[in-house]
């Protein structure tokens, strides 16, 4: 088996932009050979996504093009942009996290812990700290630190049951998430050692990601009683109000989940996000 997601017989995967002034989203990619992910949006205009275990640059207007890189195991769809510069941060399927330049090369593994799995997903507003979901064997994952460089992790109790999503606000002052301390994913942020629950709801929450200006955020919502963000599930990605979480200014139904929308997708000017949406026939 591959070390990467496929698309299943029937199926096809599709990228999506959504305007907040728009009535509905358009599609700028659409493949049914590569099962792509997890949109970054790049201060080039570009879209950077996951497919067969690389990471592809989508150009507006273009098709999605592999970067070459050396040294890099298949990647899943955990990445970051740093916002100080051009290089990217990529989780492996190896469980570590590497550091490697946009325009591809050699790249340099910044985790040095074996035996534990380093799921990323944040970077500091500086680009000195990364936040990432740390896994030791079967046990949930857990809210842990390490400077951009490598160096020491700091692991931060954020009490029981999984925790995933982790990163920064715009400001800096918070690092927002999704946990089951609560007992089903649900939206929440800690700053000085509190964790604050920023939204109750019967649904399964995740993946929290606010716009750079920090007015508007989008997050996933599964159906009530799912467990962990499987694939293939009827699934909303939410648009809110950062002021008012529980007043959803536009909901929009998809076929998806896993991959649609796990890292901050967010474009630089904050009026649009991208996703991945999966239909199938």
């Amino acid at each position: 088996m591959p070390d990467y997601r496929v698309l299943a017989e029937g199926q096809r995967c599709e990228v999506k932009i959504h305007d907040l002034d728009a009535a509905e989203s358009r599609t700028v990619a659409a493949s049914d050979r590569v099962l792509f992910e997890a949109p970054n949006w790049g201060r080039d205009g570009a879209l950077y996504l996951n497919g067969e275990g690389l990471l592809w640059r989508l150009r507006p207007g273009s098709d999605p093009h592999p970067i070459a890189f050396t040294g890099l195991p298949p990647i899943n769809n955990d990445h970051v942009l740093d916002p100080a510069g051009p290089a990217v941060y990529l989780s492996a399927e190896d469980g570590h996290i590497y550091r490697g330049l946009l325009s591809g090369g050699q790249v340099t593994r910044i985790s040095g812990e074996d035996g534990v799995r380093h799921y990323l997903h944040g970077i500091s507003r500086d680009g000195e700290l990364l936040a990432f979901v740390r896994v030791d064997g079967t046990g949930p994952g857990r809210l842990a630190l390490i400077p951009a460089s490598g160096g020491r992790v700091t692991v931060v109790d954020t009490g029981p049951g999984h925790l995933d999503g982790p990163e920064w606000s715009p400001d800096g002052a918070w690092l927002y998430f999704n946990t089951e301390r609560w007992g089903r994913a649900q939206l929440a942020r800690i700053a000085r050692g509190e964790v604050e629950r920023v939204h109750r709801s019967d649904t399964a929450d995740w993946f929290p990601h606010l716009s750079p200006d920090g007015r508007h955020a989008v997050y996933l919502e599964y159906p009530a009683g799912t467990e962990g963000h499987p694939a293939d599930l009827p699934v909303s990605v939410v648009v809110v109000d950062t002021a008012d979480w529980g007043t959803p200014l536009a909901r929009i139904a998809l076929p998806g989940g896993q991959g649609t929308i796990n890292v901050n997708s967010w474009a630089p000017d904050s009026r649009s996000f991208a996703y991945v949406a999966y239909p199938k026939g």
